[in-house]
């Protein structure tokens, strides 16, 4: 009887250590996939990178009034940096 109560006892432990390992590889795995599934979402979703302003193509000042006009709106938006602003700006002026 002493045998066949250790034979059981070891089996319930080694049943057991099986059950915790595979809770915690499964808990691990959902946490990567959630993740890659954050990451992708958040690419997805990115607004796309800002398109620097085309150069006048004259130098009348009414289409460089409007190129800073729709910078300033994208810079109010967020889209552009203040530092991105600026290179633009000065970029758009300095031509």
């Amino acid at each position: 009887m002493p045998g066949l109560l250790r034979g059981v006892a070891r089996t319930a432990v080694v049943a057991g250590t099986a059950t915790a390992v595979s809770n915690r590889v499964s808990r691990r795995q959902g946490g990567r996939w959630a993740r890659q599934e954050s990451a992708s979402a958040q690419q997805q979703y990115a607004p796309p990178p800002p398109q620097a302003a085309a150069p006048a193509p004259t130098d009348d000042m009414s289409s460089k009034i409007a190129q800073l006009k729709e910078l300033g709106e994208l810079k109010e938006q967020g889209v552009l940096t203040e530092a991105e602003f600026a290179a633009q700006k000065s970029k758009l002026l300095g031509s």
